[in-house]
């Protein structure tokens, strides 16, 4: 009698243990839209705006933007002159989505910010004037563990003002484009604070050395956008709704810049017209329009956000 009921017990034990498996490994296979509640072949859309802490300009317009619901997610710039307006705003509306651009350049001529980090400790990463390098070239020698001395810092410093960041991202995709080891620098932060990577799937092929040091918990979205230089300013519109027609399953990030066209952004930004003032403002104008919204509801997209991302990859 004994031995029958334990034989039971063991059939019984092995049985839940193979369902368990297979309800984890369907779980696994799951799509970022099914975890989200959506049919697999849903269209999602991050609408996220870069640069917040640039200017006082970005900011207003990405507040107006956000507030807008329209404009999902945004991240904030920590190094930058404008910076604790958006701690402030951030620390006050704890249910808005914002990362940390985390920013290692100062890529305007006449508007420059420079480390969190004290210079002297990140001496690789500022130029003779102790502002961040305007761009990185073969000369450039970037010391990786000041990179990620200076990526800590920028948390502390965001995370001290009251930012609550929902994931990481990086400010020209120094950090993803720049190879294996500077990647692994920002991945080892998300970790540590348990906070997603801006990484998407389309990167890989180019780029193998991202793919590569991925884990199975790290969540990697299937799609950007991003305006491309050379569209003229009075095709803004049809690149964007163009795009977003031709949508294919699965998340998609717009990355967006916006930014009023005022005095201020216009002498931020007045040595090249490509993401300046008037840049912004046709971002602005587009994302915060009818027209944008109409389209999104005769494409039954889905407007989602980091933090639901992150939640739902859990």
């Amino acid at each position: 009698m004994r031995k029958s009921l334990g034989m039971t017990i063991f059939v019984l034990a092995a049985a839940s243990a193979t369902v368990l498996m297979h309800a984890q490994a369907v779980a696994a296979n799951k799509s970022l839209a099914e975890k989200l509640g959506y049919a697999r072949d849903a269209k999602l859309v991050i609408v996220h705006a870069d640069d917040l802490g640039m200017t006082h300009s970005v900011n207003a317009a990405s507040i107006k933007g956000l507030e807008s619901g329209l404009v999902t997610s945004a991240s904030i710039m920590v190094p930058c002159p404008w910076f604790p307006e958006m701690a402030e705003y951030a620390k006050t509306h704890p249910d808005a989505d914002f990362g940390l651009h985390l920013t290692l350049t100062s890529e305007r001529v006449f508007y420059r910010w420079g480390p969190v980090a004290a210079r002297d400790r990140v001496p690789s990463l500022v130029d003779s004037n102790g502002y961040f390098h305007l761009n990185w070239n073969e000369s450039t020698h970037i010391d990786a563990r000041e990179v990620e001395l200076e990526l800590r810092a920028q948390i502390e410093k965001a995370l001290a003002m009251g930012v609550r960041p929902t994931h990481l991202d990086s400010h020209q995709y120094r950090l993803f484009e720049n190879g294996k080891e500077m990647f692994q620098s920002i991945l080892r932060l998300g970790h540590e604070y348990k906070l997603p990577v801006f990484m998407v799937r389309d990167w890989f092929a180019e780029r193998p050395y991202l793919e590569a040091s991925l884990g199975p918990e790290d969540l990697v979205v299937d799609h950007t956008v991003t305006m491309e230089t050379g569209v003229a300013p009075e095709k803004w519109a049809d690149f964007y709704v163009r795009a977003l027609k031709n949508l294919q399953p699965g998340v998609t990030v717009f990355i967006i810049h916006l930014a009023y066209d005022d005095v201020e952004m216009r002498a931020a930004t007045r040595e090249r017209d490509t993401w300046g003032a008037a840049w912004r403002q046709r971002d602005f104008d587009f994302f915060t329009s009818a027209q944008f919204r109409a389209v999104v509801k005769e494409q039954d997209i889905k407007l989602v956000t980091w933090r639901q991302l992150a939640q739902a990859s859990k």
